[in-house]
């Protein structure tokens, strides 16, 4: 029943987009955050209404979901990530297996193609590579700690609280990412607050202490970049120093300079402090070098298994030549690359490129090309006559899927397959139905790549019509 938008007893029905919850009620569908779960029994209150849509809070659970377990983490309900870490396992995959079909059938129009079951993630805990720590000033406090009556340090380092830019909550353990991630980011967090170094403050865009980011690798290798957000040089030595003499897990050690007013890194001059300038990642028999500003999948164990299904579905016999879209630093185009006659790729930035090419000449792969720029501008007619009509064509765009040209290249380009790898299966829905007047979508197979969050991957098959 409503009074005044409060909802009381209601059942919260399912899961919605972005890991949100629904409640269907007479006044229509209600959007809810938070700690909740299908099956649980809640009173809500409305806190936004546009249009026909609401949006609301949980006030009080009366009974909890018999889907529910414990969450593990100790900043669960303050920190963004990991928010299904209440929801069962088995029930995240499934919840997300669905909506994977409720967006193929509703978006994209297909019917007629089985779902397969979803590819589970060995690992719920410690699966991400890399991790990027904000250092500050405002540091949010719980309530539990304020209630405590205890003293807090001001300074944090840690995660940015939920739709606010400026507060930053202190992470004591996070459960992404292996060690040594913990131990280097507590470390440097006890060694700057012991020597009074100033944390950035982000409203006025000042402070040494700024951002600190760690890859790991399924090698062993670690790498870490330490941002500064002003050029004290004293204090970049002493935590530049301090890091390489405590840390010898660090074989890559690195720094940068940012005076900008974010902490986006990839227009800066990374400087190379200790070890060696980039990281190793090894899938199957190939080695991929990882620099301070290469991109690659942050859940190594099922990157594999994703690559493994796109290649299957690629059914490669060693006389195709294919076009990897998309092909970021190539690691799709190099692990398919032994299975094919030749390989082009095509990426925009061309940093990217660069490491792509490293990477074929690394692994002694000799029948793959790389080529940098607007995929919509190098896509043409006069690229497709140059490097020749593609047998198959891999695609794994970013979240908002392929532009309208370069489908309209692809349909001119008339590949016998398309596999398309997606991290975003509403957009990648809506891209099939553009093709699907020349092409049958006739295998799905979705990965989970990130456990406790509602982020799916999915790989589609698509095959020429009239084959």
């Amino acid at each position: 029943m409503s009074k005044s938008n409060k909802y009381e007893y209601v059942e919260i029905t399912d899961f919605a987009a972005e890991g949100k919850c629904i409640f269907k009620s007479e006044d229509g569908v209600i959007f809810v955050e938070g700690n909740v779960a299908p099956g649980d029994i809640v009173d809500l209150q409305v806190v936004r209404t546009k249009k026909k849509l609401k949006e609301a809070i949980v006030t009080k659970i009366h009974s909890q979901s018999a889907l529910r377990t414990e969450p593990y983490c100790e900043h669960f309900g303050v920190c963004g990530g990991c928010k299904w870490q209440h929801i069962s396992y088995e029930h995240q995959l499934r919840f997300k297996r669905q909506h994977v079909v409720d967006h193929f059938e509703r978006i994209g129009k297909i019917r007629n193609v089985e779902i397969n079951e979803i590819i589970a993630a060995p690992k719920t805990e410690y699966y991400r590579n890399k991790l990027e720590f904000t250092f500050s000033n405002w540091r949010w406090l719980t309530k539990e700690q304020l209630d405590s009556g205890q003293p807090f340090a001001k300074t944090a380092l840690g995660f940015h609280v939920p739709k606010r830019f400026d507060k930053i909550f202190t992470v004591d353990h996070c459960h992404l990412q292996p060690d040594p991630s913990n131990a280097i980011r507590n470390a440097l967090h006890r060694f700057s607050e012991e020597k009074g170094y100033p944390y950035y403050d982000v409203r006025f865009n000042v402070g040494v202490m700024r951002n600190v980011i760690i890859r790991t690798a399924n090698s062993g290798d670690v790498m870490v970049i330490v941002q500064f957000g002003e050029q004290n040089d004293e204090i970049i030595a002493e935590v530049m120093e301090f890091l390489h003499q405590n840390h010898p897990e660090i074989t890559s050690l690195n720094y940068i300079v940012n005076l900008k007013g974010n902490d986006s890194y990839q227009d800066q001059e990374v400087i190379h402090y200790a070890g060696d300038k980039v990281i190793r990642e090894t899938m199957e028999d190939l080695t991929f070098l990882v620099g301070p500003k290469s991109f690659y999948q942050t859940n190594s164990e099922q990157a594999y298994k994703l690559f493994s299904v796109a290649r299957e579905y690629a059914q490669l016999t060693g006389n195709e030549s294919v076009y990897d879209l998309y092909t970021g630093t190539g690691t799709i185009a190099n692990f398919v690359a032994r299975s094919a006659k030749k390989v082009v790729g095509v990426e925009y930035v061309e940093a990217a490129v660069q490491d792509a090419r490293i990477n074929s000449e690394l692994n002694g792969i000799t029948n793959t090309s790389f080529f940098a720029g607007d995929m919509r501008a190098i896509m043409n007619e006069s690229f497709l006559h140059t490097h020749g009509r593609p047998d198959v064509i891999i695609t794994d765009p970013p979240r908002a899927g392929m532009d309208v040209p370069v489908i309209e290249t692809i349909l001119k380009a008339a590949p016998d397959r398309v596999v398309y790898v997606s991290c975003n299966t509403a957009t990648q829905a809506r891209d099939l139905a553009l093709m699907a007047e020349d092409y049958e979508v006739t295998r799905v197979q979705p990965v989970d790549m990130f456990p406790n969050t509602h982020h799916v991957e999915n790989v589609a098959l698509l095959v020429k019509k009239g084959q």
